[in-house]
């Protein structure tokens, strides 16, 4: 038996806790929690108690992820040195008029939204060691940010740069490029970039740049696409939610990467 979580933010932790209470693996929507002390006390009592709490951090789950991590690994892009994300969208007045507690601090964009972004630069990029943002008041009048953007150093030296809002209208964002969901218009662009010492490769339409030869801002360059096969990324993870709470496999989203 298992728990699936799905409530507001501030809802997460107290109810997570008697699913772990109660011996219940749980599989909580992100984010885990917008209290950093609360989140810290989950893990530990998860931890303490060996139930499992996993993260709905769904992308992961995504082929097109799959195939990023490994395009990586293989070293098809060298090592990466850069990366970046842009995940702008424009959420209408009535998105927030159905559940007041969109409005409310805790539930912006960096919440709600970034966090998905910078599990999958964690992913695919390791973990971030160091953190310098900006953020700007909803131009709305709620009580959260719609606007942020931040600088990333990663562990292993990479850099990293993001940006996030809900109220800019644009095709670069997850939701739009991913098709993941038809509910959202597709466009042929991408959210994400990362570069390396011997190539870049455009996520998610997965385009892999390389200098023919050497690497070498005079020669040709050139893209090589690399098809992938399409899964709903929510079945995939339940069903790995499944396996996780019939002990066959161990989480692939944890409180870390």
């Amino acid at each position: 038996m298992g728990s699936i979580l799905s409530t507001p933010t501030k809802l997460h932790v107290e109810q997570a806790i008697e699913c772990v209470k109660a011996g219940v693996p749980v599989l909580n929507e992100k984010p885990l929690s917008d209290d950093l002390d609360a989140a810290a006390k989950l893990v530990a009592d998860a931890k303490r108690t060996g139930v499992a709490v996993l993260v709905g951090h769904h992308r992961r789950f995504n082929p097109i992820i799959r195939q990023a991590k490994n395009l990586i690994a293989q070293g098809k892009i060298g090592e990466l040195r850069a990366v970046h994300a842009t995940c702008w969208f424009y959420k209408p007045d009535d998105y927030f008029e159905e559940a007041s507690w969109r409005k409310q601090k805790g539930a912006g964009p960096i919440s709600v939204n970034l966090v998905h972004d910078v599990d999958l630069l964690r992913y695919l990029g390791g973990e971030i060691e160091c953190v310098q943002a900006q953020t700007v008041p909803s131009m709305r009048g709620f009580e959260n940010e719609d606007l942020a953007s931040a600088l990333l150093r990663f562990e292993q030296g990479a850099l990293g740069t993001l940006s996030v809002s809900d109220s800019v209208v644009s095709p670069w964002s997850w939701e739009l490029t991913a098709k993941e969901y038809p509910i959202y218009p597709a466009t042929d662009q991408s959210t994400y970039l990362l570069g390396g010492s011997e190539g870049a490769l455009s996520v998610p339409d997965l385009r892999l740049w390389r200098h023919e030869g050497r690497a070498d801002w005079w020669s040709p360059i050139s893209a090589t696409y690399y098809p992938t096969e399409t899964s709903d990324p929510l079945v995939n993870q339940l069903d790995h939610f499944v396996e996780v709470i019939a002990e066959r496999v161990t989480p692939l989203v944890l409180e870390k990467r």
